[in-house]
């Protein structure tokens, strides 16, 4: 016996009180979309929060809650907090429209519709909601990632995430600003993804390593910048300056070009030191953790050495946050 096909297409939330209306809004968006229909608010936000709707077309005059109001209760309800709503209304005062978009929508539609407008605007936010998943899955992966390599030598990898939001917190003192410091938090999780082409024996070994291990060892920034490779998203790129530099040094003493100074990109100088500071204060297979002040006064010894000077004594000033980073992401025992 042969099963019904699954409908795999986008499901839209259609409410308005007026039977009328919904009839219309049917009739235009039927075929591309699976339809549902309330014709008050608490059907509505009992199918919002039943089905999950890519979109929900919104009346904002019905009788009993208001559109305004089921559109105040989906953003405050974490389930349904991302799904957009589209208000279609005969109100089309700018105040109106402007209490709608306070109240959450992120477009209007004037009443009587017309069927092309309501067609282009669905679809352009439905586009918008693929592109805001897309994006979160490749941050998801690029964690993911980082902590596959970091399981080789930390049992939890919360390393990865503890020196990212160091970095964050870096990179907004040292005035990057939120976009690129956030850009920056997902991208330090990559920082040591080469680690993933190195012998376990070598990351796990107790005990200093020779010189022909450290060989293999520093080989991680090349392979690091070979795995991520060459894209033209801005973050990747950055994932790419972090893994290949974070290991070089403000004297020019690191590898694996030797560069020095301002030389060395921003990003990586300041994952430099969000790497090496909690890799210091965190138990490790070689060596226990360090007390906070000992890990601190060594990043104050490094500047202008290991360090850049100015984003050292940066790290340090901001020690509460950092603190709080790692007491929030601290180390099972």
């Amino acid at each position: 016996m042969s099963q019904t096909p699954t409908d795999t297409r986008p499901t839209l939330l259609l409410v308005d009180d007026e039977p009328t209306n919904l009839q219309i809004l049917r009739a235009i968006l039927q075929q591309d979309y699976r339809l549902l229909f309330a014709r008050d608010g608490d059907k509505a936000l009992a199918l919002a929060h039943s089905e999950q709707p890519r979109l929900i077309l919104l009346d904002v005059m019905m009788p009993g809650m208001t559109g305004l109001e089921v559109c105040r209760q989906l953003k405050t309800a974490a389930a349904t907090a991302a799904i957009p709503v589209i208000f279609v209304t005969a109100l089309a005062d700018a105040s109106d429209e402007a209490e709608g978009f306070a109240a959450g929508a992120v477009d209007y539609i004037s009443k009587p519709v017309s069927p092309a407008i309501v067609r282009a605007r669905v679809k352009t936010h439905l586009s918008l909601v693929r592109a805001d998943e897309l994006r979160a899955t490749r941050l998801q992966i690029i964690q993911r990632l980082g902590m596959a390599a970091e399981y080789k030598d930390n049992e939890t990898g919360l390393h990865v995430i503890r020196m990212s939001h160091y970095s964050r917190v870096l990179a907004l003192a040292a005035g990057l600003g939120e976009e690129l410091a956030d850009e920056l938090l997902h991208a330090a999780p990559m920082h040591d993804i080469g680690k993933i082409g190195v012998p376990d024996a070598i990351l796990q070994k107790k005990g200093k390593l020779d010189d022909a291990e450290w060989v293999l060892m520093r080989q991680h920034t090349a392979i690091g910048a070979r795995i991520i490779g060459e894209d033209s998203s801005s973050l990747l790129q950055m994932a790419r300056r972090v893994a290949e530099y974070h290991h070089e040094k403000w004297d020019g003493s690191g590898y694996p070009h030797g560069l020095a100074g301002e030389a060395i990109p921003l990003e990586a100088r300041i994952v430099a030191i969000a790497d090496v500071f909690d890799a210091l204060t965190s138990v490790r297979p070689y060596k226990p953790a360090w007390p906070v002040d000992e890990a601190i006064a060594y990043v104050r010894d490094q500047a202008g050495k290991h360090f850049d000077p100015r984003l050292a004594e940066l790290f340090c000033a901001q020690l509460p946050a950092i603190l709080a980073i790692q007491a929030r992401w601290a180390e099972q025992a």
